[in-house]
């Protein structure tokens, strides 16, 4: 065995007939039954895919429909829907991700397993792997080949051809085209090995640089790893169940269990994790998802257990356990630095410490969708309706003006948008309000604060003019405060000006 097949284990399975086999799935065909799956090509329909009954009456894809016709009347064909398909190979690519986090699709009817590492000390083997995915794709109703080699190549070609040595293999294994396969049997060159006999420097001179690179690859001498469908979490645990769970009432038990697991992991680090997912795989291949993320670092297993305990209470299409989960996963692909704090001292002795909103705001980003959540954070902006902007609430500290000790904040914190039209009655034209009308109410005014002038912003727009507003503080008899502004200044830039509600005091 050559160094780099000692290294890495890779398992393909190969799905002949898989858009046959999702159609007869979808009760869209019938089993048992010769069919073509069909798409127009130059004009002409043609057969793209075949059910398992078709291929053995010797009908292959790219016969034009009159040809296939011609060997087996009335042979039924149904349009042929790549995006469906595309989406049962990803189906099939979940269903395996079991096994490993490092699964991949390879084009449309196969998919590659990178098993390096995985199930050491577990009683697995290549051989109860391939039985045991190959059942589970059963299940889905997919018929497959498995096939074990050195690299994703060379598992995949034996998958296709359904060989089981790679010296065996056909030239066509290779898949340099049509042109390049004739020119090869005409060489007298059939097969992988006897190809592999040869020296490499007059095949790359006679058929192609592309010929010895890829016959390295199906040897094993090198290997262009997979890129998996679903980036791997650097940090997961997983637990297997004897007996596949029949009710979602356990999951949080679980959930908690495996972040148990994961928190070790975790402190050795250093680290917090900032988002976990959940992976619940079905006997039947369905993999449900399930996904929470944290304002601040986070590895305390109660509180990820809540956060999926709001998870599961939001979902608007319930966990269908259908004939059980056999397996769950959890990893976390986002950590960050969690360095151990400790409380304040002051705090036993009757200090009060800031309050912790970090959880409250997980559980309500988990509840109601972290785009729902957000925070106000200050920005240099000289009208006020712009002085703010909502972000989310991970973002960082805000740093806003704080008024001198003692004295009401400048502004209010709720804005009117737009500000309110309001009668004011002012002692002169261009003096504080005595009296203002909001809502069909009377408000009587016995302090003010002001004006603060804010003029139009003309270094922005240069090409306009606008109004300028004089912003009061202001106070009723009631005791309710707030913010009114005179929009233009009178006789200057209005002859009646118009009074405005900005904003209230709380």
């Amino acid at each position: 065995m050559n160094k780099l097949s000692s290294e890495r284990r890779y398992m393909a399975i190969h799905l002949p007939f898989l858009p046959a086999e999702r159609r007869i799935a979808g009760r869209v065909a019938p089993p048992e039954t010769a069919f073509a799956i069909i798409d127009k090509h130059r004009g002409a329909l043609r057969i793209v895919a075949l059910s398992a009954e078709a291929a053995a009456q010797g009908l292959r894809p790219g016969m034009a429909l009159a040809d296939a016709r011609a060997l087996v009347p009335h042979l039924p064909a149904f349009p042929h829907d790549p995006a469906g398909d595309g989406a049962m190979l990803m189906r099939a690519v979940e269903a395996c991700e079991r096994y490993t986090p490092m699964v991949a699709p390879d084009g449309e009817d196969a998919l590659v397993l990178d098993l390096t590492g995985c199930f050491e000390g577990q009683g697995w083997t290549r051989e109860t792997i391939a039985r045991d995915a190959l059942a589970h794709l059963a299940r889905m109703g997919l018929g497959g080949r498995a096939a074990h080699g050195p690299t994703p190549d060379a598992a995949l070609a034996l998958a296709r051809f359904g060989m089981d040595e790679l010296a065996d293999l056909p030239v066509a294994a290779l898949a340099l085209g049509a042109e390049a396969d004739l020119a090869l049997r005409r060489a007298g060159l059939r097969t992988i090995g006897a190809l592999a006999a040869r020296p490499r420097a007059p095949l790359a001179a006679r058929f192609g640089r592309e010929l010895p690179v890829r016959l390295a690859r199906l040897l094993g001498e090198e290997d262009r790893r997979i890129t998996p469908h679903r980036p791997a979490g650097a940090i997961r645990a997983e637990r297997r169940f004897a007996e596949p769970l029949a009710s979602v009432a356990p999951l949080l038990d679980v959930i908690e269990g495996l972040a148990q697991r994961l928190e070790s992991v975790l402190a050795r680090r250093g680290e917090g994790g900032r988002r976990f997912d959940v992976a619940l795989f079905r006997t039947d291949g369905h993999v449900a998802r399930l996904t929470v993320a944290c304002g601040r670092p986070l590895r305390d297993p109660p509180a990820i257990r809540r956060l999926f305990s709001e998870r599961l209470e939001s979902l608007s299409d319930p966990l269908d356990p259908g004939f059980g989960y056999d397996m769950a996963r959890m990893a976390v692909p986002l950590a960050e630095r969690l360095e151990n704090e400790q409380r304040d001292l002051a705090c036993g002795e009757g200090g009060e410490a800031q309050p912790d909103l970090a959880p409250l705001l997980d559980r309500l980003a988990v509840r109601f969708g972290p785009d729902r959540i957000r925070r106000f954070h200050p920005r240099d902006e000289h009208l006020p309706e712009y002085a703010a902007r909502p972000v989310p609430p991970e973002s960082g500290p805000a740093a806003w003006p704080r008024p001198e000790p003692g004295e009401p904040p400048l502004r209010p914190l709720f804005l009117y948008d737009p500000p309110r039209p309001v009668g004011v009655v002012a002692e002169v034209p261009d003096g504080p309000p005595r009296r203002f009308v909001w809502r069909g109410k009377h408000h009587r005014v016995v302090r003010h604060e002001g004006p603060e002038r804010i003029a139009y912003p003309w270094w922005k727009h240069p090409e306009g003019r606008g109004p300028t507003r004089d912003y009061y503080r202001v106070e009723d008899e009631m005791g309710q405060r707030f913010w009114l502004f005179r929009h233009g200044l009178y006789a200057s830039e209005s002859d009646h000006p118009q009074w405005y509600l900005h904003g209230l005091f709380a």
